[in-house]
């Protein structure tokens, strides 16, 4: 090895192209070629040189292989520090170093090689090709120079600011957020290029930053006056002839519970107990009876996918004259609806049931609240305002505790973080920002929509007919060995049996982790271990419930797949599933399940984004506050801290005024090298605000005592 590197190269490269040659691992190369092993290092390097010129491949198991890699294809996804991840559909996501993106841009359909492959890392990966670009328009500020302006992107996964010519700013002027159409996307010598085709306004005009959000996520805001005029003349008051050939269940007790300021309200439910069983009736309005397939409204649904909840606003896939008038189960007023009526044990098992298309009566619109009212609280005034309700609703509180614990007996997984709520001013401002608790209605009505999805996935599964089911398959064993790897440090273990984990493994794992100091941190790793939940034409059992047969069916208001199968329930009830129909469904079912998927990515996305804005926002009033904290999480650059109200900030190392501090990676902890101080997981800390950048979407935190010592 006392060659120069280009020699070496060669030496390697012409030993592996001989025939006699097979795949060997780095130790086998050294000992063949007689390397010392103090320059093993040094073999590496070459080896990894040789992959990365194409001429070598890394197989799975470590060894290298002369030959080309296989060429693999996936979706590049930028990260703000200059590296990327190509994200693949059943595959686990390969690391792009800053120097092998190639001139990829975020979102683009790429081509690319495994360059390495090390044990209990993520694969690394070169660009070679990119076949297609993701993004063509880019949203961010406008800032004007003497002779061109450039805009910053709001998508942080964006890495460059786009160049905008002199006379391609539309009349934009410094501090305007404005959408950019991408006319180049640049190179290594050359920032992309773009000319801007709306101006949202400016940066500190009220609305101006969800706005921002929607263009970034190319949601559609208003409904073309095809879709709105057909909803007009579909949404009319149900009729007798309506009613015709249904089940008529308006003189059941029913209610429908939901948040205080819902206005699509899709779900109804009724209960009644007799000779120890109960007899639990879910009733979603049957939207399909308005949205007709292939009408103006039906591709308008498909192309939303989802109604989509920002913190100042709701973008509804259908308009408002459906979701929140005939559509709705409005209390007092006759509606039609599509019912799983289920026969229930005293032991939680559905015994017998029945899907029918029915016409209901709400008797009461309750809310979460006022449900935790009587039943949690036993709050006498709510108690006595809705009395003739309350023996339902206690019969509702034991079934649904029932139903739960058989759900924790199988091995569902419940993921308990806290929700956020946002409250907002009439000009869109954050006055108050709190978590968001489950009570005792929110779980009645969560454990009664799950039991229903899983009834009618496993009545279709066995029917054999086209459906579209809620998947949540296997997470990837590479990851769940990463997480077993990670809570060794911490003295847990989670049992992996034929290269497989049970649901009940990672729910056990939780339960064990509930009220440490590290609970926050494994039980988000756990999380990301996870695959994500999808649509799919096949029933492959959703791992995160333990279910055999899962489906969305009780919110067709909201979802699209919801409202799908309700058609196709609806033509099995009629006898309408002749063999056309069947080919029919089975021809769209995938591309409707592909759709329906990425609408709800880019919806959750949009709606993370909006919280985290607004929490910045809320946070630029409170610069200076001191708040009592839980440290989340530790990296290398600092500590993040979580408040009770759920905003997360970092206290940046650079921030740490007292000593400097290290990152010890096994304990996951900050020592100062001085002070011998620690900041380890879940240790209750004071800070103080010291910034929020809206632009940037961040918080930082400074430690009371670090602050205090500065201020002296």
């Amino acid at each position: 090895m006392e060659q120069s590197f280009e020699r070496r190269k060669k030496v390697i490269y012409d030993f592996m192209c001989d025939d006699l040659y097979v795949p060997m691992k780095i130790k086998e190369i050294a000992i063949i070629l007689q390397i010392p092993r103090d320059q093993r290092g040094e073999l590496k390097a070459v080896l990894d040189s040789l992959v990365e010129d194409g001429k070598i491949y890394v197989s799975k198991k470590g060894k290298y292989a002369k030959g080309q890699a296989d060429r693999l294809t996936g979706t590049f996804q930028a990260n703000a520090r200059g590296f990327g991840f190509v994200i693949q559909e059943d595959a686990e996501d390969v690391f792009i170093s800053d120097e092998n993106i190639n001139g990829a841009f975020q979102g683009d359909k790429v081509e690319f090689i495994v360059i390495k492959s090390t044990e209990g890392r993520h694969k690394e990966g070169k660009i070679v090709r990119i076949l297609s670009h993701g993004t063509t328009k880019v949203v961010g500020l406008y800032e004007k120079s003497k002779n061109f302006g450039f805009v910053r992107p709001d998508n942080q996964r964006v890495l460059n600011d786009i160049y905008i010519p002199s006379g391609k700013e539309k009349g934009a002027i410094t501090g305007h957020k404005v959408v950019v159409e991408l006319t180049s996307y640049g190179n290594q010598d050359s920032k992309p290029e773009g000319k801007i085709v709306e101006i949202i306004g400016h940066v500190n005009d009220p609305g101006t930053d969800i706005m921002s959000i929607v263009k970034g996520y190319d949601l559609p805001v208003e409904f073309p006056d095809k879709v709105m005029n057909q909803a007009e003349r579909v949404g009319k008051e149900v009729t007798q002839a309506d009613m015709e050939g249904r089940l008529d269940l308006r003189k059941w007790q029913m209610v429908t519970i939901d948040g205080e300021d819902a206005k699509d309200l899709d779900d109804a439910v009724s209960l009644t107990k007799k000779n120890g069983s109960y007899c639990l009736g879910v009733h979603i309005a049957d939207v399909a009876n308005y949205v007709q397939e292939r009408s103006a409204l039906d591709r308008e649904a498909l192309k939303r996918g989802t109604s989509v909840y920002l913190a100042d606003r709701v973008i509804p896939m259908l308009p408002h004259s459906l979701s929140n008038g005939i559509c709705s189960l409005n209390a007092g007023e006759d509606r039609l609806a599509l019912s799983c009526i289920m026969t229930i044990n005293s032991k939680g098992e559905v015994i017998d049931h029945e899907i029918a298309e029915t016409v209901i009566r709400v008797d009461e619109r309750m809310s979460y609240t006022n449900v935790s009212l009587i039943l949690d609280k036993e709050d006498p005034e709510e108690r006595r305002r809705c009395q003739e309700f309350i023996p339902m609703l206690e019969q509702m509180s034991e079934l649904s505790g029932i139903l739960r614990e058989n759900r924790r007996r199988r091995g569902s997984i419940d993921f308990d973080f806290p929700e956020t709520k946002i409250i907002l001013d009439k000009k869109g401002h954050p006055v108050d920002v709190m978590s968001y608790e489950r009570n005792t209605a929110t779980k009645i009505i969560e454990d009664f929509m799950l039991l229903a999805n899983e009834t009618v996935a496993e009545e279709y599964y066995w029917r054999e007919l086209p459906f579209l089911y809620r998947t949540h398959e296997q997470p990837d064993e590479e990851k769940i060995k990463k997480l077993s790897t990670f809570i060794n440090n911490f003295g847990y273990h989670i049992h992996v049996g034929n290269n497989e984990v049970r649901p009940k493994e990672v729910q056990k794992l939780l339960g064990k982790v509930e009220g440490t100091p590290e609970e926050p941190l494994i039980s988000r790793l756990a999380l990301r271990s996870m695959k994500r939940a999808r649509y799919t034409p096949e029933n492959t059992g959703h791992f995160g419930l333990a279910a055999k047969y899962y489906t969305h069916f009780t919110s067709p208001i909201r979802r699209y797949p919801d409202l799908q199968i309700h058609r196709i329930i609806k033509d099995n009830i009629r006898g309408r599933m002749n063999a056309e129909r069947i080919s029919h469904y089975e021809k769209i079912l995938p591309e409707t399940a592909l759709k329906s998927s990425d609408r709800e990515r880019c919806a959750e996305e949009a709606e993370r984004e909006t919280i985290k804005l607004k929490k910045v926002e809320y946070m630029q009033g409170h610069i200076g506050d001191e708040y009592e904290g839980v440290i989340s999480g530790i990296t290398k650059w600092g500590a993040y801290v979580e408040l009770p109200n759920t905003i997360e900030g970092l206290v940046h190392v650079a921030n740490m005024q007292d000593d400097h501090y290290e990152y010890w990676e096994e304990q996951y902890e900050l020592i100062g090298e001085r002070t011998r101080n620690v900041y380890k997981l879940g240790q209750k800390v004071c800070i103080r605000v010291i910034g929020a950048d809206r632009l940037q979407r961040t918080i930082d935190f400074a430690f009371c005592e670090d602050v205090r010592e500065y201020d002296d």
